[in-house]
């Protein structure tokens, strides 16, 4: 209804939302890749990005599975995720003239290949060998910088195929930094709640709810996900391809990076790392938990039961690191208001912040 005296405004808003049209997770579902790709109608051609340690756990198989369904295949063995190592694989697929992409790998391939997709505007199919973050299901990539690693759009996969028999082969320390980089959703969503009310920015209350959803699920069945156990594998891999899909519906990374995450970059940025991701990011929602006024304790516990580190010193970093890293995190992304703020934490919040939380 339009007030006496006033003027119709038309809504024009709109929103594109794309989403794997099959998700196949389980025990030997690798078997059916070629299955998949063929109901999904794909082209004759489809090349097989890997890595140079999962070429022979499954690159090699997934080539061979498509070849016996009648599709011609060929593998190529990426590097780094740089964006050189996927021009260089766009220039050698492109001419080859792929018509799909199998990517089979860790979460560093599949984001390689994810590119590639976007770049050559063919559909791809998400194989993954470890769950270390949900980026096998995310529209998301991580590039390596010059100095640490940037998130890029990419392309969302057609298909996630995700074999708990493959992915269990895997460290199990991966898994544990899949379900750590999961249960950041917490925070995420909570600084996304925070900058709608204090900012007004466009909040997705679909794709908060399934980010959480995520993160509850690994946090409820923590003590099932054991070293060894692939029922825990089972349990872990559908909340994290469910945390990518949220960022598909959101259509940016807030269901599942806030704060926690530009902690985890902020310390990235300081000196390389052995930690992972996941580990990082744990150890910062333990953190942030705390600054909402959430129950830091519980996340805290739950990490260290999974085995995820929840201190300084299992990250292998200084206390002085982990406070230089809180202090400067909130210029990484200043467009993303988190609970940090605009001007971030003094000094001497950071000190007592780890000090408080025991992660120094």
């Amino acid at each position: 209804m339009v007030p006496d005296g006033g003027t119709s405004v038309p809504f024009e808003k709109t929103r594109s939302m794309v989403f794997p049209r099959v998700v196949l997770a389980g025990h030997g579902v690798i078997g059916r890749v070629a299955e998949v790709c063929s109901n999904l109608g794909f082209s004759s051609r489809g090349a097989v990005i890997t890595g140079p340690q999962t070429v022979e756990i499954a690159g090699r198989r997934v080539e061979e599975l498509l070849r016996k369904e009648g599709f011609e295949s060929r593998l190529w063995v990426a590097g780094d995720p740089t964006l050189a190592e996927v021009d260089r694989l766009v220039s050698e697929i492109r001419p080859w003239g792929a018509r799909f992409l199998a990517a089979v790998g860790g979460g560093s391939r599949i984001d390689v290949a994810k590119m590639v997709s976007a770049k050559l505007r063919i559909p791809y199919v998400s194989v993954p060998t470890s769950a270390a973050h949900d980026g096998i299901s995310s529209p998301r990539a991580s590039i390596k910088g010059e100095r640490e690693a940037f998130s890029v759009e990419a392309a969302v996969p057609d298909a996630v195929v995700a074999d708990t028999e493959v992915i269990l082969k895997a460290p199990y320390r991966f898994l544990v930094a899949g379900c750590a980089d999961v249960i950041s959703n917490t925070t995420a969503v909570m600084d996304w709640k925070l900058a709608q009310r204090l900012h007004n920015e466009e909040f997705s209350s679909t794709a908060a709810a399934l980010a959480e959803y995520a993160a509850r699920e690994i946090l409820e069945h923590v003590p099932m996900i054991k070293p060894g156990q692939e029922e825990g594998v089972w349990i872990a891999i559908r909340p994290i391809i469910m945390s990518g899909i949220s960022m598909s519906v959101a259509g940016n990374s807030r269901p599942s990076s806030g704060s926690e995450h530009l902690f985890a970059h902020a310390l990235e940025r300081i000196r390389p790392l052995n930690a992972m991701h996941g580990e990082m990011v744990g150890v910062g929602t333990i953190m942030m938990t705390y600054l909402h006024g959430g129950n830091w304790r519980a996340i805290r516990d739950a990490l260290d039961q999974l085995g995820a580190p929840t201190t300084a010193q299992a990250l292998g970093v200084t206390p002085e690191e982990v406070v230089t890293a809180l202090v400067n995190a909130h210029t990484l992304r200043p467009e993303r208001y988190t609970i940090l703020g605009t001007s971030g934490l003094t000094r001497e919040a950071a000190e007592r912040l780890v000090q408080l939380t025991g992660v120094a």
